[in-house]
């Protein structure tokens, strides 16, 4: 028997708002530029704001309105002093990025990004993260529906796990850190969060679960001033939770010429055909590249022992199925349709109810299916 914990956090947390505002800035200026080079990144403590990064756009925007936005939708309603300190991409790696050799547009950073999936959820995703994440959803949502005078917007949930033989047998702990407000009722917030959201989402029944809300005592001071907030410092939040490995960097605020992201979700995408395609029942997929070069420099598949075939003929079915350049991945996952603010909260994997490209993978299924028969009829 093991234990797997997971982490979600909600979505007045401060790295979460950080990440909010990065990729609300990146969706305005894709909206008026699909071609821009974004790399803009947030930090937040008390009432200020910085925005920085890289911007190469003919698009016009207005940050600070952005970040006001984004803070009073999460559910601050504080005035907040917006610095800037922004410059354009830098020509060395826009001339890899650009083109490469074969006219391809090159990818836009050397590394190696993962993608995983499992049979554990019907999202084909780890079972802990999946309940965190809904835990923090639920809480926020009541926050802003009914419970705005008990809940403020920052918060964590934790989610343990036991397994057996590899397997999700039971709930070992859940712990929720939820901010309330200062004339708030502790008990009353425990009830709700009990009554309204625990059980609903795991069982009427919570005996034998170790359930833990807010164990220190009075959590009152939250959001940017309990603490600051920086994107990219929930990577792992944004995944598979730490049950399967994250490669390369963040996500939020980055266009998808950066391979940090895109092919995160490439790779996601490639992992949950082959685990829909019932050729796994888990499967983890990384692809590594070289700035300025189309082709990744490495793919490899691990299925950990559950793949009906073995992993280098997996591989090769993979290979001959899905594309890994830049240029495809970018057309294939319908990049130019996706609000990426609506990813930076609840993770980025898994999101069946965002219609994003890469969780939908019925006719990847399809094609994994034909040619793995084939292969098997002659073999």
């Amino acid at each position: 028997m093991k234990i797997i914990t997971s982490e979600s956090v909600f979505s007045g947390h401060p790295d979460k708002i950080c990440d909010q505002i990065s990729d609300a800035i990146l969706d305005a200026i894709l909206g008026q530029d699909q071609a821009a080079r974004v790399a803009v990144e947030t930090a937040i403590k008390d009432d200020l704001v910085v925005i920085f990064g890289e911007v190469t756009t003919t698009a016009t925007v207005e940050y600070s309105e952005i970040v006001k936005k984004v803070l009073k939708e999460i559910g601050y309603t504080e005035e907040f002093c917006v610095l800037e300190k922004i410059s354009k991409q830098s020509p060395d790696i826009a001339q890899g990025v650009n083109e490469t050799l074969d006219h391809q547009q090159g990818a836009g950073d050397q590394g190696m990004m993962y993608g995983f999936a499992c049979n554990e959820t019907p999202e084909l995703m780890p079972l802990p993260i999946v309940v965190a994440h809904e835990i923090a959803k639920e809480i926020d949502t009541l926050r802003k529906t009914k419970y705005n005078h008990i809940f403020g917007p920052d918060g964590k949930c934790q989610v343990s796990v036991r397994y057996v033989d590899g397997k999700p047998f039971a709930y070992d702990t859940i712990i929720v850190s939820a901010q309330t407000r200062p004339e708030a009722s502790l008990s009353l917030a425990k009830e709700i969060i009990t009554d309204e959201v625990l059980k609903p989402l795991i069982g009427k029944d919570l005996t034998g679960i170790n359930v833990l809300i807010n164990p220190t005592g009075a959590f009152v001071i939250g959001g940017p001033y309990g603490d600051s907030g920086l994107t990219g410092r929930k990577i792992v939040v944004d995944t598979y939770g730490g049950y399967a490995k994250h490669g390369g960097g963040a996500f939020s605020g980055k266009d998808v010429s950066k391979v940090d992201r895109s092919v995160s979700y490439y790779a996601r995408y490639v992992a949950k055909a082959v685990v829909a395609a019932e050729l796994a029942d888990t499967c983890e997929v990384c692809v590594s590249y070289s700035i300025g070069v189309a082709n990744p420099v490495a793919v490899s598949i691990d299925t950990f022992g559950t793949g009906k075939i073995s992993d280098e003929d997996l591989l090769e079915l993979v290979r001959r199925n899905f594309n890994f350049t830049p240029s495809n991945i970018r057309k294939e996952l319908e990049f130019d349709k996706v609000k990426f603010h609506k990813l930076a909260t609840y993770g980025h994997m898994g999101r069946e109810d965002l219609s994003v490209r890469w969780e939908h993978v019925e006719a990847k299924v399809a094609e994994l299916k034909e040619a793995y028969e084939k292969a098997k009829g002659s073999a």
